[in-house]
C-alpha cells in the first residue's frame, strides 16, 4: 500500500501556523507529503523545505489573491497538492496548517486504509476533530464547529476540495462515500498570540470580504479577542507529542469559565436529544457514511 499525503500554506512564519508540527504528524503515514506552498512574505518556502527533504515535495504556486468569496483559494491550492501526488498512491491523507494527527490514533488509521484498499466503493475514510480555542486548554463544544470530515481520499483524480477545502466531492458535484477511520485530528486554528492571531484573522477575511467589511469589523485592532466565544469545555486529554515544544512557548494567557457557557438556544435542544438519545439531530455531513 503507498501513501501520499497532501497539503497547502503561505505564510506560515507571519501566521504562526504549526505547519512543520502537521506535515511531521503524517509523515509515519505517508511515503511522500506534497506541500503547495503559495508565494509568502516570510520564510514559509524555507521552512517547509527542510522538515523532511527526502519525503516533503514542495510545489511553489501562486495564490490568486482576487477571488475573495468563500475561501475558495484554500480549494484550490489543496487541489494543486491533490494532483501532484505520486501516480500510484493509492491513498491520499489530507492534513491543513493548523490540524495535527494525534500519533495515538496512527496505527488505527493505517489500519483501515489497508482494510478498505481494494473496496473501489470506499471512496474516503473521516476523520474525528477536536478543536481548540484560547489556549490549549479549552476546546468547542457547541455545533459551530464541524465534528468530523474527510481527510483521507482515495487517488481518484474526478475527488477536489469542496466550498473552503473543508472537505471533498466527486465530479461533477457529488458526495464521497465513506468509512469512519477513527483517526483522530486536534484543530489549533484559534491558539495563537494574540497579535499572530490578529494577523491571520485579517488574512483569513481577505478571502471572505472586501477591504472595506475587514475595516468595518476588525478596524486598526492588533491583537486578538478571544473572549467572544459562547460555549467551551476543559480539556483532559493528551496533545499530540509533535507538539510540546511549541505549547512550552506559549506566552499569552486565556481563562473561560466553563460554568457560565452561552451556547445558543437550539444547540442545547441539540445536545439534549444527543445526550439522550444519541441522535445528532441536524448534523451537516458533507459525506455518505457507510455503515
Amino acid at each position: 500500500m503507498k501513501v501520499s499525503g497532501f497539503s497547502f500554506i503561505r505564510n506560515a512564519v507571519l501566521c504562526d501556523y504549526p505547519i512543520v508540527e502537521a506535515i511531521r504528524s503524517i509523515l509515519p503515514l505517508c511515503d511522500e507529503v506534497v506541500v503547495a506552498v503559495g508565494k509568502s512574505e516570510d520564510e514559509t518556502l524555507n521552512l517547509v523545505r527542510s522538515i523532511h527533504p527526502s519525503k516533503v515535495r514542495v510545489l511553489e504556486t501562486v495564490w490568486d489573491d482576487n477571488i475573495r468569496e468563500g475561501g475558495q483559494v484554500f480549494a484550490m491550492e489543496t487541489d494543486k497538492a491533490f494532483q501532484a501526488i505520486a501516480e500510484d498512491a493509492d491513498w491520499a491523507v489530507c492534513i491543513q496548517g493548523d490540524e495535527i494527527v494525534h500519533e495515538n490514533s496512527l496505527d488505527k488509521i493505517s489500519q483501515t486504509m489497508a482494510q478498505w484498499k481494494d473496496e473501489k466503493d470506499v471512496e474516503g475514510l473521516l476523520v474525528d476533530f477536536t478543536h481548540f480555542y484560547g489556549s490549549y486548554n479549552y476546546v468547542a463544544d457547541s455545533y459551530d464547529w464541524h465534528r468530523r470530515e474527510v481527510r483521507i481520499v482515495r487517488n481518484d483524480k474526478s475527488i477536489f476540495s469542496y466550498g473552503d477545502s473543508m472537505g471533498f466531492r466527486k465530479r461533477p458535484n457529488e458526495k464521497l462515500r465513506v468509512k469512519q477511520s477513527e483517526g483522530m485530528v486536534y484543530h489549533y486554528s484559534y491558539v495563537k498570540p494574540p497579535d499572530k492571531m490578529m494577523a491571520k484573522a485579517r488574512a483569513m477575511h481577505k478571502l471572505w470580504h472586501d477591504d472595506r467589511w475587514i475595516q468595518q469589523e476588525l478596524g486598526n485592532a492588533a491583537v486578538y479577542e478571544y473572549g467572544n466565544i459562547g460555549s467551551l469545555k476543559v480539556f483532559t486529554g493528551t496533545h499530540p507529542q509533535v507538539m510540546e515544544e511549541r505549547m512550552k512557548r506559549q506566552n499569552w494567557t486565556f481563562n473561560f469559565d466553563v460554568t457560565k457557557s452561552r451556547m445558543r438556544l437550539k444547540y442545547r435542544v441539540r445536545k439534549f436529544i444527543e445526550t439522550t438519545f444519541g441522535v445528532n439531530v441536524g448534523e451537516y455531513r458533507n459525506y455518505k457514511l457507510i455503515e
